[in-house]
């Protein structure tokens, strides 16, 4: 009796014990998810803004007859894109790699590539306000 007794025991122990570790474990799939798909929203977002950004430099590089502008497209070799279109010699490509010259480098390439769409140069600097860097390349490449 002893013996069926602890088993009993034993069994409602297991029972009473993992319950909780399965609800834990089903929460977690729930909120591992949640967070995956929370995870989206920036990756979807930087996709829009990748290809608005890059719509506007082909664009810009029509508008000024600058040749390839399909390269907009490209990571990093849009770059090259932008300093075509800026008129700025090609190796100061090797400048936007170090840091923090890299932000000058942006500025003073936005800047050309201001005055080249006969905007005022002072938009090059928008390069480093945080929503302005966003809106500026439209602004450029669809205002006339």
């Amino acid at each position: 009796m002893k013996r069926a007794l602890w088993a009993l025991g034993s069994i409602l122990t297991l029972f009473v014990v993992s319950a909780p570790a399965v609800a834990l474990a089903q929460d977690n799939d729930v909120s591992t998810g949640l967070l995956a798909g929370l995870g989206l929203i920036p990756l979807i977002f930087a996709a829009l803004v990748y290809v608005y950004v890059s719509l506007a430099l082909q664009t810009i590089a029509t508008k000024t007859n600058t040749a390839n502008a399909w390269l907009a497209w490209i990571p990093i070799v849009n770059i090259f894109l932008m300093l075509n279109v800026a008129q700025k010699p090609l190796w100061w490509f090797i400048l936007f790699l170090i840091p923090l010259v890299n932000i000058v480098m942006a500025i003073l390439v936005w800047m050309a590539i201001a005055e080249r769409r006969g905007k005022p140069s002072w938009w090059g600097i928008m390069v480093i306000v945080p929503v302005m860097n966003i809106i500026m390349p439209g602004y450029l490449a669809w205002a006339d």
